[in-house]
């Protein structure tokens, strides 16, 4: 299984990459280089694989969207722009209410994946409709639907009732500066129409425009020789962020909003359903199609109601959204990583087309995977012409037989670039003959193996593989990571190839190399005294970074942004950080597992980075191999010399609690394991997952083995469940 997350990994980093470029492209410069519909697709596999694998799921893209174009001024939210994750089947959203019921501790009444009825059978069919008293599959709680959708996501303050701001969405931390434009759609409210208005009251919503309006739009534009938009939503896009408020207002621009960010004590709305009354009654435009659902099968009937005349509403859509309607219960759910558990997007059906694959080559990847990708004859479903699609790996191949000159059938759907579905073997060539993958890497002719119980072939090269080398350099400067602005894939290509970067302390030693240079960077086309000043101006910005952002740039395996920031947090200082790798990385696995299991002196500190919650055995290792590699390190210790690493930031807590560490042991009756979890990180607590000597409070819940028994024989404070709650209320 471990193997098999490896390869999912390293997908989800392909994916991370491709949805980041394409953030800036849409959301910075309304220039979106794939439509809305293949931007789906990027997110579709990467919140699918959050969903299915949130153990071992470390790469994870905290910001939503892309950079805020410079001119216009900066807004900073009062809390972030999330974004939801994605189902696509009626299992998925059976998955996504088991998990809130199982993280609330509610009974699982009435199994969600009962399959009497097959509502995503064949959605053109007439749907028929449930009777919610004899619903087969009620819930423990009401879920909020409404429509999602396809537009430009912004935040609107209200201070005293009267509109302060409004800002688009950005990096989802800070937005562009929008209220001149925003002011000018029709029925935005500039004053709330409420004689006692809240304090503070913020709200989100999308703003977008109409079919019939975009057509128009496009024929004038036509006429006059302007730019001609893509679809409804680029469109809208465009005209919010005009530095001529004047050409907004000709757009026809229209909006929605859906839910509340920050908001002052003196706005009582005890549930979603209620909050949308309440926006309608300050004078908001809502959602017309939302519903209250009371289960499963009623929501899956709403939403092929909808997905079936989706075309006839004048506005786009690609998915409904479900919420859980108390808000109560959607505190007590919180959030994971970058989406509210309570909230899931449910996508409408992918589309599909047929066509031949010309060629199948193969990609190697920054921790040696080999991915096969196939050419494909292009063809253009839904708008969008389609030239490549994924085989996944060796074993997705040869279950499927594919092979060049085949006539697939291809769906643009859950992955990077589109997916094989199937091979029509009707029109298979008689000389055809099946892919087989090399022995050796075609790169750097190292071995190519697979593990046993792993999907994926890999190139045992590492950073002799120049592949290998360069996908870890542009990880390096990625927007998660160093994020050195102009300096992205491209670039480090040319230069990789030029041989000016070839390291991480190339890239800091740049500028003094090009001083002395029989190959100035000035000569080569593109390459101005202008550009190259802004060149060595953004690289020298970077040279102060958390130790989080430094440890996930350097590309260690299986260490995410968030994986990044526990070590990060754990760790505090560079020097702490290094000291233990230097002391720890050259040790084989079998002394490493005999210092974890046994009481060796001065070995603490290993113990207790083991005991870290979510640190298993796959990232203790994946670290302790990456600084074992004398490539690896000489890459890490020559930059570090480079580089100001700042001491990491831990944020405070009012509670007395804070930086206290916690374990859970047994069952707990009165929450779950994962709201206990929770509550105590809330406090500022650390939850670790192992005991030591320095664990400050152990939680004893029913049946509790050798966790407790450790923790008397060692002195800790122990507590039961009654003492628990006690102590955090």
């Amino acid at each position: 299984m471990i193997n098999k997350f490896e390869n999912i990994e390293k997908e989800i980093l392909f994916l991370k990459q491709e949805i980041l470029r394409h953030d800036e492209a849409y959301h910075t410069y309304d220039a979106p280089k794939i439509s809305d519909d293949e931007y789906d697709i990027l997110r579709k596999k990467y919140e699918k694989y959050k969903e299915q694998y949130p153990q071992l799921f470390t790469d994870d893209l905290e910001k939503i969207g892309g950079k805020t174009l410079q001119i216009f001024g900066k807004i900073k939210h009062t809390q972030p722009m999330l974004s939801l994750a994605n189902g696509f089947s009626y299992e998925d959203i059976s998955d996504f209410i088991t998990r809130i019921n199982r993280f609330l501790g509610f009974d699982k009444k009435n199994n969600a994946n009962n399959s009497q009825i097959d509502l995503f059978e064949n959605l053109s069919q007439e749907v028929k409709l449930f009777n919610i008293d004899e619903d087969i599959t009620p819930l423990n709680f009401k879920i909020f639907c409404e429509t999602k959708i396809d537009g430009l996501s912004f935040s609107a303050r209200y201070l005293d009732g009267k509109l302060q701001y409004c800002a688009t969405r950005g990096d989802s931390i800070e937005g562009e500066d929008v209220t001149k434009n925003v002011i000018t759609i029709n029925d935005f409210p500039k004053i709330l129409k409420t004689a006692n208005p809240p304090k503070i009251f913020e709200v989100r919503g999308e703003i977008y425009m109409s079919k019939n309006d975009f057509l128009m739009l496009n024929k004038k534009q036509e006429l006059e020789g302007g730019k001609i938009f893509a679809n409804p939503r680029n469109a809208a896009a465009g005209s919010l962020r005009q530095l001529d408020p004047t050409i907004t207002a000709s757009r026809k621009l229209r909006y929605f909003v859906y839910s509340v960010g920050q908001y002052s004590d003196d706005f009582i709305c005890q549930s979603q359903n209620q909050l949308h009354q309440k926006f309608k009654e300050f004078g908001f435009c809502v959602e017309p199609h939302s519903v209250l659902c009371k289960s499963l099968n009623e929501i899956i009937k709403n939403y092929n109601l909808i997905c079936e005349k989706r075309f006839e509403i004048d506005y786009d859509l690609d998915g409904m959204v479900y919420k859980v309607d108390d808000f109560d219960l959607q505190k007590r759910l919180g959030f994971v990583s970058r989406s509210p558990r309570y909230a899931i997007a449910h996508k409408f059906p992918a589309q599909k087309a047929k066509t031949i694959i010309q060629d199948i080559v193969l990609q190697v990847g920054r921790t040696g995977a080999i991915t096969p990708v196939a050419n494909l004859k292009p063809v253009n479903i839904g708008g969008v012409v389609v030239c490549r699609a994924t085989l996944h790996n060796q074993d997705e191949i040869a279950r499927k037989d594919i092979r060049c000159g085949d006539t697939v059938l291809i769906q643009r759907a859950g992955d990077v670039i589109p997916q094989i579905l199937e091979v029509d073997l009707s029109n298979r060539s008689s000389d055809s003959k099946p892919f087989y993958f090399p022995a050796n890497c075609l790169i750097c002719g190292s071995k190519i193996i697979k593990s046993d119980d792993d999907v994926v072939l890999r190139c045992l090269g590492g950073l002799n593989c120049s592949a290998q080398l360069q996908e870890t350099l542009k990880h390096f400067v990625s927007k998660d990571a160093f994020d050195i602005v102009g300096l992205g894939k491209k670039q480090i290509e040319n230069f990789f190839l030029e041989e000016r970067i070839r390291s991480f302390a190339d890239i800091f030693l740049l500028e003094e190399r090009e001083k002395n240079s029989t190959n100035p960077l000035k000569e080569k086309n593109g390459w101005g005294e202008k550009s190259l000043e802004n060149l060595f101006f953004a690289i020298n910005q970077r040279r102060k970074i958390s130790l989080s952002k430094f440890i996930y740039a350097i590309g260690i395996r299986h260490i995410g942004e968030t994986i990044a920031k526990t070590l990060a947090q754990h760790f505090i200082s560079f020097s702490k950080f290094k000291n233990f790798v230097d002391k720890y990385a050259n040790l084989s696995r079998e002394k490493l597992a005999n210092i974890q299991n046994q009481n060796q002196d001065n070995c603490d500190d290993y113990r207790e980075f083991c005991a870290i919650d979510g640190i298993g055995e796959k990232i203790v290792y994946a670290l302790m191999d990456y600084f074992a590699d004398s490539l690896n390190y000489k890459m890490f210790d020559d930059v570090v010399h480079c580089l100001d690493i700042q001491d990491e930031i831990v944020l405070s807590s009012n509670s007395i609690l804070a930086n206290k560490t916690v374990i859970f042991t047994g069952s707990l009756e009165k929450m779950t394991r994962s709201e206990a979890k929770k509550k105590a990180e809330d406090l500022g607590m650390k939850v670790v997952g192992a005991i030591s000597k320095k664990t400050d409070f152990v939680i004893s819940g029913t049946e509790a083995g050798s966790k407790l028994k450790k923790a008397q024989e060692l002195g800790l404070k122990i507590l039961n469940e009654e003492e628990w709650l006690n102590l955090i209320s």
